[in-house]
């Protein structure tokens, strides 16, 4: 059993998100979710408490009811860190160390392997600023699963669609194994 921190973007493909805690509960891992705030336009922190039967991190949440330094200790405490969706803007402020989220924030604080699934526009991915990213991202260690080639919500077919859910968990068993 590992401690897996799932970070949660804003972007259509959250919705597989749901379906990633699940399996890895399931699996038998213990799942902490932090969520941007436009993560929580697709999906409510509802769901993922259902899903995981843990409390959720959310910037609403960051100084209410908790001490603002609790969401680091989860990342102190996590085998893998996973974000799935992964948009362009989050990438950029990984690449930059640009912390002004609980998400962005957690992601400097992770001393765990980090494992980013994007999901974008085939445009969006194919931009030379977010290959320019994923570039330094990867320098730094950062391990990458997909995208994958589809159907985008766009009603159009290219390269950026969010890598399945059983896809991510196959990548994140191998960080853990140290593959």
């Amino acid at each position: 059993m590992a401690r897996i921190v799932l970070g949660v973007s804003g972007s259509i493909a959250a919705y597989k998100a749901c379906d990633l805690a699940s399996k890895l509960v399931q699996d038998g891992h213990v799942v902490d979710v932090v969520m941007t705030e436009a993560a929580q336009r697709f999906v409510r922190p509802l769901t993922f408490g259902a899903l995981t039967h843990r409390r959720v991190f959310t910037d609403a949440t960051w100084g209410e009811g908790e001490m603002p330094q609790d969401h680091l200790a989860v990342m102190a405490e996590a085998d893998v860190f996973v974000v799935a969706p992964t948009t362009a803007n989050l990438l950029g402020k990984f690449a930059h160390g640009i912390a002004d989220d609980i998400l962005s924030a957690g992601y400097l604080a992770a001393t765990c392997p980090v494992l980013l699934a994007p999901a974008m526009n085939h445009r969006m991915w194919a931009h030379a600023r977010v290959r320019a990213n994923v570039e330094r991202l990867q320098t730094d260690g950062v391990r990458f699963v997909g995208p994958e080639q589809g159907w985008l919500s766009e009603d159009e077919v290219g390269h950026g669609r969010m890598s399945e859910p059983a896809d991510i968990v196959t990548a994140i068993e191998e960080a853990l194994a140290g593959a």
